[in-house]
C-alpha cells in the first residue's frame, strides 16, 4: 500500500476518534481495500464499525437493501446505486458516516458509456444529504483500487 494512503487513513482515524464519530463501508470494486486500509491503523476499532464487500448485484440487494429495480434501471455502476449502498450501510450499522464504492476495475466489463476506470463514490452522514460523485481512474486493477480508496478517504477527511 502507498505511504500516502496510509497517512490519509491515519489522519482520518484520528479525526473521527477526536470527534467521536464512526464509519462503515460498502464496497464493490475496491473489494475490501477500503476496510483493510482503515483497520490497518492503530485505534481504528474506536471508529470503524463494519464493512461489507458486496460484489454481486444480489449481495447489494440482500446486504444493503439496494432495490433490485434501481440496479436494473441504472446499472450497478451508477450514482443511484452508490448512494443506496452508502445509505444502506450507514442505516444498518448506525455509523455516523457510510462510504460506498462501485465501479469498473477492468480490464474487461466496460462500455462506451461506462468505460473501464469509471467509479461512483458516495458518502452519507447521518441527518445530512448524501454526497455522490463520479471519478475516472483508467489504471491497472490494484492502482485503481488504491486511488479509489484514497479518494473517498480524502473526501471524508474534508467533511469532518
Amino acid at each position: 500500500m502507498s505511504q500516502r494512503l496510509d497517512l490519509v487513513a491515519a489522519e482520518l482515524v484520528e479525526k473521527l476518534a477526536g470527534a467521536s464519530q464512526t464509519v462503515a463501508t460498502a464496497e464493490s470494486c475496491t473489494g475490501g481495500l477500503l476496510a483493510h486500509t482503515l483497520t490497518n491503523i492503530p485505534g481504528a476499532s474506536a471508529v470503524f464499525l463494519e464493512g461489507v464487500v458486496c460484489y454481486s448485484n444480489e449481495a447489494k440487494t440482500r446486504l444493503l437493501e439496494v432495490p433490485a429495480d434501481l440496479i436494473e434501471k441504472h446499472g450497478a455502476i451508477s450514482a443511484e446505486v452508490a448512494q443506496a449502498m452508502a445509505e444502506g450501510i450507514q442505516k444498518k450499522s448506525g455509523a455516523t458516516f457510510g462510504l460506498a464504492t462501485t465501479g469498473i476495475a477492468g480490464p474487461a466489463g466496460g462500455s462506451k458509456e461506462k468505460p473501464v476506470g469509471t467509479i461512483f463514490l458516495a458518502i452519507t452522514h447521518a441527518g445530512k444529504p448524501t454526497e455522490v460523485w463520479q471519478e475516472f481512474f483508467p489504471e491497472e486493477r490494484l492502482v485503481f483500487k488504491q486511488k479509489v480508496t484514497e479518494k473517498i478517504l480524502s473526501q471524508l477527511l474534508k467533511r469532518i
